[in-house]
């Protein structure tokens, strides 16, 4: 539903089957057709696979029609690698199914390299996954919200048996994301759609501020009579403070995500490392404040700034270089002035002066520390020298 969604709202076919490389080759078939769901237009994506070595004259059955593949993570990741994605997008369908695996390992009480996975690990479904990850590259979106999610009702049948909806897998992968179960007593949530949703969403809502450029609907395979069996997707511009999203670095009104954490059971030596690493996965801004914790403890306060479309990259970096065990993340509106970058030409070198201003009128000027550095170091002579020396220029 979440590809059909986006290929309804433009995604071209013709790129998403060339993105999804050789998981899309041999007897699998891709298709995109207009349907009806309770008289609203969708479009529904669907895969046809035929069984392996077919008898001459048998009919390809749909994927649905037979029993689900059971693989285990190591064969699906050499699957995702035969797929054309970026390296960053292998890099996130693998790390989706790995949360997958994680939490089927957590269900079943065993190591996550010996989990089969049945209804996830099947080639429609693995496509259904490296194919939402290059949607979601094209759709180029930098921040996602997502409606709070009806999990439905009733039972479902799995591999391991008849269980209550939301199944178990689905609600470990939900984790802390809103759900609700409404008058429909069916799946409405699946372990996949859990695993997009909880890997792309920044936050959980009512639809923001925006004005709509492109809307799409995807379809499911029922129809169900009273309610679109649907998907819905809507791509356009945030509006914030009052009129359109403009990026943070020309200036105006934009949306980040503040990631924190407090730590006190680290080595010192290695903030800085954190630092830096966060700083070259994206972030905006990083800093430290020493704070005073539970049992007296003296700690700091581990701040990021980012975009929230690096939300995950930066929780990565985190959990893997710190001692934490917990984030607190959320979502805030901020003002930037409008900077660019000036060079002037000095008795002694260039320093790039940052000009800052708003609705055209200069309110700072800075020259560049690590140009005043450079050249001070050259020629032997203090910063705050060759500072002002920069700015004599700038402002005669």
């Amino acid at each position: 539903m979440t590809l059909g969604a986006l290929l309804d709202a433009g995604l071209p076919f013709d790129d998403l089957k060339r993105a999804l490389g050789s998981l899309a080759l041999g007897d699998v078939e891709l298709r995109a057709e207009k349907v009806l769901r309770t008289g609203v237009s969708a479009t529904k994506f669907t895969v046809r696979e035929a069984p392996p070595n077919p008898e001459p004259g048998t009919p390809n059955p749909t994927a649905a029609a037979k029993p689900h593949a059971h693989r285990h993570l190591p064969k699906i990741f050499s699957m995702i690698d035969g797929s054309s994605l970026s390296a960053e997008g292998r890099d996130r369908a693998k790390a989706m199914f790995q949360r997958l695996g994680e939490a089927e390992a957590a269900i079943h009480q065993m190591p996550v390299e010996k989990v089969h996975l049945h209804e996830v690990g099947a080639l429609d479904s693995i496509i259904d996954i490296v194919g939402t990850v290059f949607a979601m590259e094209w759709a180029g979106a930098d921040r996602i919200v997502c409606s709070p999610l009806n999990v439905g009702g009733g039972m479902v049948n799995s591999a391991h048996g008849v269980f209550p909806v939301p199944a178990p897998a689905t609600v470990k992968i939900l984790g802390a994301a809103p759900v609700y179960s409404g008058q429909v007593q069916k799946e409405l949530v699946t372990p996949t759609g859990a695993l997009i949703a909880t890997t792309y969403a920044s936050s959980y809502g009512p639809i923001p501020a925006m004005s709509v450029e492109r809307i799409g609907y995807g379809a499911g395979d029922r129809d169900d009579p009273a309610t679109p069996n649907v998907l819905r997707v809507l791509i356009g511009e945030e509006a914030t403070l009052g009129s359109p999203k403009r990026g943070g670095r020309e200036g105006g009104g934009d949306r980040v995500t503040v990631i924190e954490c407090e730590i006190d059971d680290m080595n010192p030596q290695i903030f800085g490392l954190v630092m830096d690493r966060l700083y070259t996965a994206g972030a905006l801004e990083v800093f430290f404040i020493p704070v005073q914790m539970k049992k007296n403890r003296p700690g700091t306060l581990l701040t990021v700034v980012a975009p929230p479309a690096l939300q995950t990259k930066m929780t990565d970096v985190i959990f893997r270089e710190t001692t934490t065990i917990g984030l607190r993340y959320h979502d805030v509106d901020r003002e930037c002035l409008e900077r660019t970058l000036v060079p002037v030409e000095t008795s002694i070198g260039t320093v790039r002066v940052k000009v800052a201003s708003r609705n055209g009128h200069v309110l700072n000027a800075t020259p560049e520390f690590e140009d005043c550095a450079k050249l001070a170091a050259a020629h032997n002579l203090p910063v705050k020298d060759v500072q002002a020396l920069a700015m004599k220029v700038y402002r005669p």
